[in-house]
């Protein structure tokens, strides 16, 4: 145990250390938010990999394959198959934006102003994504420690606090890089072949479990369904996503590394299932399948290997919680602060100096400081939050539902059909959100009916509206065309890329 203990330790450590090298590294908003838009394609494929696999991906999944067998996959698959659909479609299009938010893709691509609504709902899915991530430290270091709950979230998500602050995206991708390296060795390439040779094989955990754990669609065809709606479709648009997106160095880089890691994503469903299907033989009668991953962890592996597994599942919880936690900050500095800001000062009294010597006062403010205190305030606010909810799964759902309810349809009209409005897109934003809103709290946070009803309102209020109201301006779409072709116009809103420094 003492060995286990040293090898987390040392994990701790080293991610903190990578946090102060990335620190050094971020020089301005684009470094600290974007990463210098600067990653080859292998580190951009062992980032994308890693923020979308975290805790409710390798905790969750492994409950899932212990509950309904190798049908279990479909939740990771799900995600599997958005990164492949988002890097196949439309992720060279918006690395060409060359932007730092979804909310300054809906103005560049339908004029004025809309990021009160649209930087509102991504906001409350990013900060949601971070609870379930956060939440799974418990179950991670109830393995290690037997700390009590509390504490283990504490603890776990002030690590991660302290990296993400530190040096933003420099840092998140650096420490991906180690986990996603720490995972793939500890979860595939150890946990999975040992898992199942321990429950007997194919063939010994057929006989235990019954065909029902080894048929596709056990789970059931309408969970299945709502997986993709959710999961597969907010992969295309969530901001922790294209905000690794917006750190390709170029459209190969994108395409490339984004197929890799998509596929990888699938592998990864299948190895958690699988985990989860050789926990059911080995441990029946488990009060919570979240509790699977640490119970066979600890019974299957020797000392040392059993501390790097338990690296390797808290390498997957810190990736998807600091990306989400970047991503929260980006859109609360970028999207919600100015129009705070706007707001404060159109209600200061007349002849106020606030508007006199606004250039003044945006010269002078450390763009990066600034942001590394919105990360910190938000970091703390997620740890208080993930202290009152207990399922890693519903967590992850209730983001995706307000994300896909709220966004979809205003994001991928945007990128499909010319004739969508702003007027159409503030109206589907509004009407999506509130009925998905208003179907969890009538059904239940995991009712299915909430991302149908939401998805459903939001595509009536978005054709509906749109056809009522004014087309968008033609120089509005010319200049959105020219940006998605990657000629950068003058009056928008753009931060310049660097020459690559060897982030391959």
């Amino acid at each position: 145990m003492t060995i286990d203990l040293a090898v987390i330790a040392l994990y701790l450590s080293g991610m903190v250390a990578l946090g102060w090298w990335g620190m050094r590294r971020t020089r301005d908003k684009s470094d600290y938010l974007v990463a210098g838009r600067r990653l080859g394609p292998f580190m951009y494929s062992g980032t994308m990999a890693a923020v979308v696999l975290g805790g409710a991906s390798t905790i969750g999944g492994v409950g899932l394959g212990y509950t309904y067998g190798l049908s279990g996959a479909w939740m990771v698959g799900a995600i599997g198959v958005g990164i492949i659909l988002l890097h196949a479609f439309f992720a060279r299009r918006i690395s060409r934006l060359r932007v730092y938010t979804v909310a300054q893709m809906l103005d560049l691509r339908y004029g004025g102003n809309s990021r009160a609504v649209s930087g509102l709902v991504m906001w409350g899915y990013t900060f949601m994504l971070t609870v379930p991530s956060t939440l799974a430290f418990s179950t991670v270091f109830s393995g290690l420690f037997d700390m009590p709950r509390a504490v283990a979230i504490i603890l776990g998500g002030a690590i991660v606090v302290t990296y993400s602050t530190l040096g933003g995206m420099w840092s998140v991708t650096l420490t991906d890089m180690a986990q996603f390296l720490i995972k793939t060795f500890g979860l595939l390439l150890v946990l999975t072949p040992v898992a199942v040779w321990h429950a007997g094989g194919f063939s010994g955990m057929r006989e235990a479990l019954g065909p029902d754990h080894f048929a596709p669609f056990t789970i059931g065809g309408g969970t299945i369904f709502t997986y993709f709606l959710i999961y597969a479709l907010g992969i295309l648009i969530g901001q922790d996503i294209w905000q690794r997106v917006f750190t390709g160095r170029n459209d190969a880089t994108v395409t490339g590394g984004g197929l890799g890691a998509g596929v990888y994503c699938l592998v990864y469903a299948v190895a958690g299932a699988l985990i989860g299907t050789s926990a059911a033989v080995l441990f029946p009668g488990l009060d919570n399948p979240d509790d699977a991953f640490s119970v066979i962890v600890a019974d299957t592996l020797p000392t040392g290997l059993a501390g790097l597994v338990l690296a390797a599942a808290l390498s997957a919880v810190m990736s998807t919680a600091s990306g989400a936690l970047i991503a929260c900050s980006a859109v609360t500095s970028t999207d919600l602060l100015p129009e705070v800001r706007r707001l404060w000062r159109r209600g200061a009294p007349a002849g106020a100096p606030a508007g006199a010597t606004e250039g003044a006062a945006e010269g002078e403010r450390d763009e990066v400081a600034s942001n590394r205190i919105t990360t910190l305030v938000l970091g703390a606010g997620t740890i208080a939050v993930s202290l009152l909810v207990d399922d890693v799964v519903a967590g992850l759902t209730v983001a995706y539902n307000i994300l896909v309810g709220g966004l979809l349809v205003a994001i991928l009209g945007g990128l499909v059909w010319r004739r969508g409005t702003r007027a159409g897109a503030l109206a589907s934003m509004l009407v999506g959100a509130a009925t998905v809103i208003a179907t969890m709290a009538a059904k239940g946070m995991l009712a299915n009916e909430a991302i149908y009803y939401g998805l459903g309102a939001s595509l009536a209020a978005y054709i509906a509206v749109s056809l009522a109201t004014r087309p968008t301006a033609p120089a509005v779409l010319d200049a959105w065309q020219r940006r998605v072709r990657g000629e950068p116009d003058a009056g928008a809103e753009a931060a310049p890329a660097r020459e690559p420094e060897g982030a391959g």
